[in-house]
């Protein structure tokens, strides 16, 4: 996630109405320090999910695996311990929650609303759509929906980002109020 657009959903989690901040897809825990630090600002607190075995384009042979993060015991990506790592450095252990498990899984036993909510999870189809159509319903009226690698042109990315920010739009339930590199950061209607 380039600066830029750390810096964005660090400004779109703090304008979120009251009420706890979600990701799903936290790899590293890179998007957890600017959501994190909103955390902070806002007295609240970030729950970050995810399974930590990377998603689709991070497995071996793909464009985005990265083997030093594959667990030699296991033969299995394994980015958890390198979250945890980045959230204690930075000093947000108070206000960021690792959420480890399947989003879909976690989605469909999530009973409180949410004020924020943030997906950057698996980039393939099933994974998007999975993560758009389970964590949507929880964002409260006036809350904010950011969706990261979001690319019009496919020559750019992915397309599964771009057609779920599609859907948020043409839900009616959401409009668009930022946009940054490949960050859209909507609203939910009040």
């Amino acid at each position: 996630m380039p600066i830029e657009e750390g810096l964005a959903l660090h400004e779109a989690a703090r304008s979120a109405p009251a009420g706890p901040l979600l990701e799903v897809g936290s790899y590293c825990g890179r998007s957890a320090l600017f959501i994190g630090a909103a955390a902070v600002e806002r007295g609240g607190v970030l729950f970050a999910v995810d399974h930590h075995r990377g998603s689709e384009e991070n497995q071996p042979g793909w464009e985005w695996h990265e083997p030093d993060l594959v667990d030699p015991r296991s033969g299995l990506i394994d980015t958890l311990p390198h979250f945890r790592r980045t959230v204690y450095e930075a000093g947000l252990e108070g206000h960021v929650v690792a959420v480890v498990g399947d989003s879909p899984r976690l989605a469909a036993l999530w009973g409180t609303p949410l004020a924020f909510l943030f997906i950057d999870g698996g980039h393939g189809a099933e994974a998007a759509h999975a993560d758009y159509e389970g964590w949507t319903p929880h964002v409260a009226p006036g809350g904010v929906l950011a969706i990261h690698d979001v690319f019009s042109d496919p020559a750019d990315g992915g397309r599964p980002p771009y057609e779920i920010y599609l859907r948020a739009l043409e839900s009616g339930r959401f409009s668009e109020v930022g946009r940054t590199g490949s960050l859209r950061v909507l609203r939910a209607a009040d």
